[in-house]
């Protein structure tokens, strides 16, 4: 039997319209009650925890691909391998001299430009705003990103947009960065080693499981690393052909689908048929 649940959120838990069906959210909670289910995100935990508090965990969370492990209930970083202030200063410089756009995470927010938005974030703001002041997500715009990074306790990640291979090739960024591709024109860099593997790896150990005997279920390539750590790795139907060859089972629906995921896990923790 599965002793814990890995779930990726965007893209696995979320469908397109970024809301959560009712059926899974059941069947999530129906599994937490004796299993271990973590949420193993991009997001940083602002961003995911309207989620969290939806599907009513408990549990830590693993965000920016494996950065840091965040415990809600203390508000408090378990475990980090954040970006050094001396290198997040350097990037910031280099990546203004390239051109791109940019978003800074910290240790409880996402900034980005006043002067050159991005239009995913002026989304995700307007997103925020939908919920009370008190949960909401704290997205912020900024003029002086050196200046919030040197004032923050962790940088987490940066994303960047624009013309990003010349730079994601330079000798400092490729010694000291790990550059994950979320979007066409988007990369996110997180400090070298982090990954959504390492970082679950990681997580298990003082909950005396095994790897092999976890599951675990993503859609895109940051999940990858966990797919391939687990005993049980499932691809979206969703994913691209890159993800889904390296998953032991690929649900048979999309993320968009209101049962799919729902029935796969029922199936494979709650002996439901």
């Amino acid at each position: 039997m599965y002793k814990l649940l890995a779930l990726d959120l965007d893209g696995t838990v979320l469908d397109s319209k970024h809301t959560i069906s009712q059926a899974l959210i059941d069947t999530i909670q129906s599994i937490a009650v004796n299993t271990h289910v973590v949420i193993v995100t991009g997001r940083h935990h602002v961003a995911a925890k309207p989620y969290y508090d939806q599907l009513g965990l408990s549990t830590p969370i693993i965000c920016c691909n494996g950065t840091y492990i965040f415990d809600y209930q203390n508000d408090v970083v378990i475990q980090e391998n954040a970006i050094d202030k001396d290198k997040a200063d350097q990037f910031i410089t280099l990546s203004q001299a390239h051109d791109l756009k940019m978003v800074m995470y910290v240790r409880d927010a996402m900034l980005y430009s006043r002067a050159r938005p991005i239009n995913y974030m002026e989304a995700l703001l307007t997103w925020s705003q939908t919920f009370p002041e008190n949960c909401r997500p704290n997205i912020q715009k900024v003029d002086d990103f050196q200046l919030e990074a040197q004032r923050s306790e962790y940088v987490w990640k940066f994303v960047v947009e624009g013309e990003v291979d010349r730079f994601a090739a330079l000798p400092f960024i490729k010694n000291h960065f790990n550059g994950e591709r979320s979007w066409i024109d988007r990369v996110d860099f997180a400090a070298t080693g982090n990954s959504k593997g390492n970082a679950l790896r990681q997580y298990v150990q003082p909950l005396n499981i095994a790897l092999e005997e976890c599951v675990a279920v993503g859609d895109n390539h940051n999940d990858i690393s966990m797919l391939k750590a687990v005993g049980m790795g499932i691809a979206m139907q969703n994913a691209d052909d890159t993800v889904k060859s390296t998953a032991d089972l690929i649900t048979k629906k999309t993320n968009d689908d209101k049962q799919g995921l729902a029935q796969l896990l029922g199936q494979l923790f709650l002996n439901t048929h």
